[in-house]
């Protein structure tokens, strides 16, 4: 599994035979030097270049280029090399970009021979800098490790070779540039551009008209994820924030059968011109550019934030896209305060002990005048990561005031009154809102934890002991109460975002311990049936949804979808489960299993709410299904975990604010809604 580094981070190296892959968007220069235990390069012969491209256990490329492969065999490696600092350069003289700031972020991965990442460093922050230490491979009691550096530097190789402690820094520098410029001057140019091909990426290129009316985009939004917010599963494995982008690209529609083609484009072939193959209403363009920024802010200010400032094909895209956008921007924004704060910590340590192992400096209070310089120099450090933290969240936290009135209903808090305004939709949105997401560090900020539609996966509301706002131990009844009123506000969401008549939702609550979290449900007459109580009834729902999943399964398997039987509910379904294992024996547990694992696919999702500890009396037979249900919590609890960098998140359930009415507003005219459809 590959690591993703953030700058700092350190990741073991399990083989000593590897690749170090850089990407760039420009053509960088690449190369490397060996350090002894210091770290100090003691001449030219321990730095690999375009000019001298192999040394003994390394070999780098020979010119510059927009990709290099460099080969390490750390075994071959001279033994008084203790680490080896991967380079990179802009060229200098011709057309090339003098800062990196003016290119795309580097992308450097280290990998062993049969091509599989172990671990990757994206080299972001960089602004004047033309040349960068990325990555750093060091021997640490015996075992090599890789370390994301990320320092670089305004005055080129010169300068970055000067703090390695090169006595020939300039001239090596030298050197090296020269070596590029003659690979350079032997490289074929490229052929110009024909007007034919410009043409033609011209009308690829051209403006979109809108996604079709067929449905709501399902483009993913970059980098992503890996990200997952974010599919808050990788804490769960850990669960990973799910926060967006679960779906495949699905290219929108330009305009209708009938609408004409753009002004200053041609029906029909025209003699002498190239032959458009592209569909006449496909969309083969990248999503728009967001419209246009507010008005730059005053000098020496942050930009004034805007909503929906984000590519996408409709404003919810873009928000859905700018939501994710925030939840990456602090993610690692506190990813690089907590390793500067790391930093701090290990420098500190490293001070004292120095000052310490002296015996001389016990004497006359050098050891008192050491140890205040460490703790002062440490305070220092801490205090430049804590203002450059708070300077980005406060950035993030006038987007977010900007950004949460403009969300739509699926993407809305209860209170927002987007609800006031509330109207059952024609078409399904792109996400829906399971919640709040929030850091320590940043407790100021909440990040919308937006889940794709339709489901992918079940829910788990872990209505356990352990969920407790204060880390204390919390009322068992208290927090059942909570989980139900949970599963309820997540229902009717859901509810409230699907088209009248496309989603269903059964309830079985074996012991009836749900019956006053479940009455806005049951009031408005939104549940495809009441309650299902005792084992008989639990046996009932479970076997007509274990029957509708196999007979869709086997419509697709046939290569016929629309031939199911007369009065097949083919809307979405989502079974709520309450006090769970109460009622259940092993044959309905193991039609929830099935449910879990098959239904997504063919529509049919779970949400469950019960307590994890007193499920497990059934053992490894409940492993696989809450392993496959994303967990949450009725109160606030730190378990999801972004796939980047590992924060634990504080997670906050989207519920209704007491006393407020616009759940049961919102219900009744679902209800009214699907009794109009239904007749």
């Amino acid at each position: 599994m590959t690591a993703e580094l953030t700058r700092g981070q350190n990741h073991p190296l399990p083989r000593n035979r590897l690749e170090i892959r850089v990407s760039a968007g420009t053509p960088i220069v690449a190369g490397a030097t060996l350090g002894d235990e210091k770290g100090t390069v003691h001449g030219v012969e321990w730095v690999a270049h375009p000019g001298t491209p192999t040394l003994p256990g390394l070999e780098v490329s020979r010119q510059a280029a927009a990709d290099h492969r460099l080969a390490v065999d750390l075994d071959a490696l001279p033994d008084t090399v203790h680490r080896m600092s991967v380079l990179l350069a802009l060229p200098v003289g011709g057309q090339s970009p003098v800062r990196f700031g003016a290119v795309a972020a580097p992308f450097v991965a280290v990998t062993d021979l049969g091509g599989d990442e172990v671990a990757s460093y994206t080299v972001t922050g960089l602004d004047c800098e033309s040349a960068v230490v990325a990555l750093e491979l060091y021997r640490r009691q015996g075992a090599w490790k890789v370390r994301a550096v990320g320092q670089g530097y305004a005055g080129g190789l010169a300068e970055l070779l000067t703090d390695q402690n090169l006595p020939q820094a300039q001239q090596l520098a030298g050197t090296i540039h020269e070596a590029v410029a003659r690979g350079l001057a032997r490289s074929v140019p490229a052929p110009p551009a024909r007007a034919a091909d410009a043409d033609r990426s011209r009308q690829t290129a051209a403006p979109a008209h809108g996604p079709d009316h067929g449905g709501a985009p399902q483009g993913t939004p970059g980098p992503v994820p890996p990200v997952s917010p974010y599919d808050p599963q990788g804490a769960a494995g850990t669960q990973t924030p799910a926060v967006p982008g679960q779906h495949g690209t699905q290219q929108p529609y330009r305009g209708g059968p009938g609408d004409p083609a753009p002004a200053g484009q041609a029906t029909t072939p025209t003699g002498g011109g190239p032959i458009d193959y592209s569909h006449p209403r496909r969309q083969n363009a990248a999503p728009p550019p967001p419209p246009p920024a507010a008005p730059p802010a005053e000098p020496g200010r942050p930009a004034r934030p805007v909503a929906g400032d984000a590519t996408g094909w409709s404003m919810e895209e873009r928000l859905y896209n700018q939501v994710w956008g925030m939840f990456e921007d602090l993610s690692r924004t506190t990813a690089a305060y907590r390793s500067a704060v790391d930093f701090a910590d290990s420098r500190m340590e490293k001070e004292l002990d120095q000052a310490l192992s002296d015996p001389r400096s016990r004497i006359g209070g050098q050891g008192d005048a050491a140890r205040e310089t460490a703790r002062a120099r440490h305070g220092q450090l801490v205090s430049q990561a804590r203002e450059v933290l708070d300077r980005d969240v406060a950035q993030l936290v006038a987007e977010a005031e900007v950004v949460e009135p403009a969300l739509p209903a699926a993407f809305a808090r209860w209170d927002n009154p987007v609800w006031h305004a509330y109207r059952v939709p024609m078409e399904i949105p792109m996400a829906l809102r399971l919640g709040d997401l929030h850091l320590p560090e940043a407790d100021r900020i909440r990040i919308p934890l937006l889940m794709r539609l339709p489901l992918e996966r079940g829910m788990w509301i872990d209505s356990g002991r352990s969920a407790s706002l204060d880390g204390s131990p919390a009322d068992s009844h208290e927090t059942r109460r909570l989980g139900m009123e949970t599963a309820v506000a997540h229902a009717a969401r859901l509810l409230a975002v699907y088209p009248a008549g496309e989603f269903t939702v059964h309830v079985i609550d074996p012991a009836g311990s749900g019956a006053q979290p479940l009455a806005p449900l049951v009031r408005a007459g939104v549940l495809a049936a009441p309650p299902a109580l005792g084992a008989a009834g639990a046996a009932d729902v479970l076997a007509r949804l274990t029957q509708r999943v196999d007979l869709v399964q086997m419509a697709l398997r046939g290569g016929a979808p629309d031939a199911l039987p007369p009065g097949v509910d083919t809307s979405q379904q989502l079974l709520i489960v309450n006090d769970f294992p109460h009622g259940f024996d092993d044959r309905a547990v193991n039609q929830l299993r099935y449910l879990a694992d098959e239904g997504p696919a063919v529509g049919v999702h779970l949400m469950m709410v019960a307590d994890r500890e007193e499920s497990a009396g059934y053992g490894p037979l409940l492993d696989p299904l809450w392993r496959s249900l994303l967990r949450l919590t009725p109160v606030p609890d730190d378990h999801l975990a972004d796939p980047w960098v590992g924060h634990a998140w504080t997670y906050e359930p989207a519920l209704v604010p007491p006393g407020s009415q616009v759940l049961q507003q919102v219900l009744t005219q679902v209800a009214a809604a699907r009794r109009s459809w239904g007749g």
